[in-house]
């Protein structure tokens, strides 16, 4: 299995919540990811899975 590749899209603005709009990683996803291992970067990228599809759905 590859590593994860970055969600980030260059769009970088948090909420109220400290939850990036653009790839959906709270603040400490964002710091911790650079030395996150594959595992702990997948937890992650399921994590902005739901918060996305959470957001799209409040609106």
């Amino acid at each position: 299995m590859s590593t994860p590749a970055s969600p980030c899209i260059c769009n970088c603005c948090l909420n109220k919540k400290n939850i990036c709009v653009g790839c959906f990683r709270s603040l400490s996803e964002i710091t911790e990811w650079s030395n996150a291992s594959d595992l702990r970067k997948r937890m992650i990228l399921m994590k902005t899975k739901q918060r996305s599809e959470e957001m799209k759905t409040s609106f």
